[in-house]
């Protein structure tokens, strides 16, 4: 559902092959309905006023939603995998996936980076998938844990530019531990700890090729056991899975043309000419107020640019006043070097 019209909806569903229903809410009366009008684009941002926060609801087959996802921005996204898995009610793990394993006698752990064929793209959440398998008999604690003892926990190190969400923890099952005399939250048989991320900024972005082909994902992984006599000692390990780094899917727009991505075939443009015609129809004085503000902040930057431009020219000439006072004066004690190294810095 967007506020697209339903020609352009019609165009993009034939260019993508996409087989499904797409409805157009030109009004946003049902994003509003729904609660999911973004409130961070406000009246005054005339042409996308309106979408709603990018997101999916994923529903069972009698149309009751089993899992949703939202975020504030459309530069994260859930892969298709993940929307499977919510539907299927588990996590697949296939043999292909990019992971590692390790663990101690009796604990198995299995960690597989899950969506896009392990590959990195910008805003693409990418799921890091952690899996325990325990031996009978053998608890995982959970949080929260009495003063002394190791809740399982999963932490993504780096690279930088890799950006993490909530960790998500499956429910835990209450266990008194009738030796230790304690109650604990443990996880039995197998678990998956799951924490989704996604890169952006030095690592991947729209605006040119990735700088690199790979990236490697650092995690750690902090557990601790128990069994009905005893708790095992806490453990510490730490993993690396090499991903590919690949270029994202942009709109056929010339503002995202030309940057080495992975351009639609489908051209946005008549849709977008269409749009701004019938924001202009609905609201031409909040037109007016986008071109004032846009103005504003062209004359902003403006000031800004020719302001550092006059400090530029300042002390370039600084700069030659000192080189020419050192030179008559070679018998100075004056660095000329630290002014040359500050004006270069300053610049």
């Amino acid at each position: 559902m967007s506020y697209d019209d339903t020609k352009a909806l019609r165009e993009f569903a034939e260019a993508q092959l996409i087989n499904y229903p797409l409805l157009s809410d030109q009004d946003s009366v049902v994003i509003k309905q729904y609660g999911i009008l973004n409130t961070l684009v406000s009246k005054d941002d005339a042409f996308i006023y309106g979408i709603p926060y990018p997101g999916v609801f994923v529903c069972d087959e009698g149309g009751r939603v089993v899992s949703k996802f939202f975020h504030d921005s459309y530069k994260k996204r859930e892969s298709p995998e993940t929307l499977i898995d919510a539907a299927l009610g588990h996590i697949q793990i296939e043999d292909d996936l990019p992971q590692t394993s390790g663990g101690e006698s009796g604990i198995a752990i299995t960690a597989a980076i899950r969506g896009g064929d392990g590959s990195l793209r910008q805003g693409i959440i990418r799921q890091l998938i952690v899996r325990f398998r325990l031996k009978d008999g053998l608890h995982l604690y959970g949080a929260p844990v009495p003063s002394g003892l190791t809740a399982t926990k999963v932490t993504i190190l780096g690279p930088n530019g890799l950006h993490t969400l909530p960790t998500r923890y499956p429910p835990t099952t209450p266990l008194h531990h009738k030796t230790l005399g304690i109650d604990l939250h443990v996880w039995s048989n197998e678990v998956d700890i799951v924490v989704p991320f996604y890169p952006a900024e030095d690592l991947a972005t729209e605006a040119e090729v990735p700088l690199q082909p790979f990236a490697t994902i650092d995690f750690e992984v902090c557990y601790q056991a128990c069994n009905e006599d005893a708790c095992l000692l806490p453990q510490t390990q730490r993993f690396s899975i090499e991903l590919p780094l690949d270029v994202v899917d942009v709109p056929g727009l010339s503002i995202h043309r030309g940057h080495g991505q992975r351009e639609s075939d489908y051209d946005s443009t008549p849709a977008m000419r269409r749009l701004i015609w019938r924001k202009i129809r609905s609201n031409p004085l909040r037109l007016l107020k986008l071109a004032w503000k846009t103005s504003r902040l062209k004359r902003h930057a403006k000031k800004h640019q020719d302001k550092k431009k006059t400090f530029s020219k300042e002390l370039a000439f600084y700069y030659l006043l000192f080189y020419f006072i050192n030179t008559i004066n070679r018998n100075s004690t004056f660095n000329f070097s630290f002014i040359k190294e500050t004006s270069i810095l300053f610049i």
